[in-house]
C-alpha cells in the first residue's frame, strides 16, 4: 500500500512541477529578440495628377464577406438541402410537399 501512495504522491509533484516550470526542448517559446534594422529614407514620390485614391483597379470597395442576394439564395437552398439529408440519415423524412402541384400527404 505503501508503494500505491508514494507512486501517487511521485506523480502529483510530477504535474505540479510540470505546470510551475517553463517547458523544456524545441517547442519552448523562444525569447523575443528585438530585430534592428537600419532606417533609410525613401524618395519621396508624388501621385500623378490624374491619379485617384479611389480608382477601380486599386483596391476592391465591396467587403469580401458581404454576399449578393443570388448568393445569399443558393447558400440557403444548400444549407436546406444538406440539412434534409442529415435528417434522412437519422430516419426523418423532409420531402418535398408538393409534386408536380399536387400536395403529398403524409
Amino acid at each position: 500500500m505503501r508503494e500505491h501512495i508514494a507512486e501517487l504522491c511521485a506523480s502529483l509533484l510530477l504535474m505540479i512541477i510540470r505546470t510551475l516550470l517553463p517547458a523544456r526542448g524545441r517547442h519552448r517559446a523562444a525569447p523575443a529578440r528585438p530585430h534592428i534594422q537600419e532606417r533609410t529614407l525613401a524618395p519621396a514620390t508624388t501621385a500623378p495628377a490624374h491619379a485617384h485614391p479611389f480608382e477601380a483597379d486599386a483596391q476592391p470597395l465591396v467587403r469580401p464577406y458581404l454576399l449578393t442576394p443570388e448568393e445569399r439564395h443558393e447558400r440557403t437552398l444548400q444549407r436546406q438541402r444538406r440539412r434534409a439529408l442529415w435528417l434522412a440519415v437519422h430516419g426523418i423524412d423532409v420531402g418535398p410537399r408538393h409534386i408536380h402541384g399536387m400536395e403529398v400527404s403524409v
